[in-house]
């Protein structure tokens, strides 16, 4: 029962380190998946911690027919433990519920400025402003949105990587990605550093595949910086509303010196070994979340059973 609790304080230390150790591809795709299963695992045996406790009571017990006996019998939660427990379930479907109206709303609201900006056959948008900005903005068709003071501000070639970047957003689906870490971090505060980290990967992840595409690493690292100094002249406002969406992928949002050396040395390497320690880890974590079912279950189908001879 306690295994998802254990996994999730583990990637609290772990979490960011494995996406400097992994590719960014397979640190999103790997950490993404372990943080949802580690807070669906966490959110189920707390809620099991809680309902095992609530079930002891008398009123509870007989609605039931379960045998308050059995169940305080063997492996039984202690009473003040299963409280937290069941308080902690609760407060977090709620932290949850929240942040999935949030991530609804954001998304729908993108979906929809997506579908008034017009756009090449690329999906490309050239939004006439005086501060240089470039986004990827999600949806059925996403679009790349790029102002005119940032292309004013790059070369041609260095447009390319810009380009190339935030389509890398749109194409992997990187939003899918960044929604479901956080929803993973709203369920289990622990996994915050991961959604983080995974959030940091994503660009990273744009960078390797703008790279790829112009072949020219140097290239690509020029870019970064250039499009970061251009943002950085002009501060952090953005002077229109209603591009200001927390569901855009903005290009030079943050990590860009981090970024930018990362694109100035070889191409990282895929590391097998750790990829596969780490899907062993998402796999032993959901197993232990189905042996506690399982037990669960059948405690309760004892207790069901003794209910009739001690009432």
């Amino acid at each position: 029962m306690y295994l998802p609790l254990a996994v999730s304080v583990l990637l609290w230390f772990i979490g960011p380190r494995l996406t400097r150790l992994l590719h960014p591809a397979t640190a999103v795709r790997l950490l993404t998946i372990t943080a949802l299963v580690t807070a669906l695992g966490t959110g189920f045996v707390l809620a099991v911690a809680g309902f095992v406790v609530v079930a002891q009571l008398g009123p509870v017990a007989a609605v039931g027919h379960w045998s308050v006996a059995i169940l305080k019998s063997g492996d039984s939660v202690p009473i003040p433990v299963g409280a937290v427990a069941g308080a902690a379930a609760v407060a977090l479907v709620i932290a949850t519920s929240h942040r999935m109206f949030r991530a609804g709303r954001d998304l729908a609201a993108a979906a929809l400025l997506c579908r008034s900006l017009p756009a090449d056959a690329g999906g490309l948008v050239v939004w006439k402003d005086d501060r240089p900005e470039a986004f990827a903005l999600p949806g059925l068709r996403g679009r790349v949105v790029v102002s005119t003071a940032m292309l004013r501000a790059l070369p041609t070639d260095e447009r390319r990587v810009l380009l190339a970047h935030e389509s890398a957003h749109l194409r992997c689906h990187h939003q899918l990605y960044l929604q479901c870490a956080d929803l993973a971090a709203a369920a289990n505060p622990f996994l915050r550093p991961t959604a983080a980290a995974v959030r940091s990967a994503v660009e990273r992840w744009a960078d390797e595949i703008a790279a790829e595409d112009v072949g020219d690493r140097q290239l690509a690292a020029r870019a970064l910086a250039r499009a970061a100094l251009a943002r950085a002249r002009v501060g952090p406002n953005r002077p229109d509303g209603k591009i200001l969406l927390s569901a855009a992928l903005h290009a030079v949002e943050s990590g860009v010196p981090i970024r930018a050396q990362a694109l100035l040395s070889p191409p990282p390497p895929r590391r097998p070994t750790l990829a596969l320690a780490v899907t062993t880890l998402i796999l032993v974590t959901a197993a232990a979340v189905v042996e506690t079912a399982h037990d669960t279950e059948i405690g309760f189908e004892q207790a069901a059973t003794s209910f009739g001879t001690t009432h």
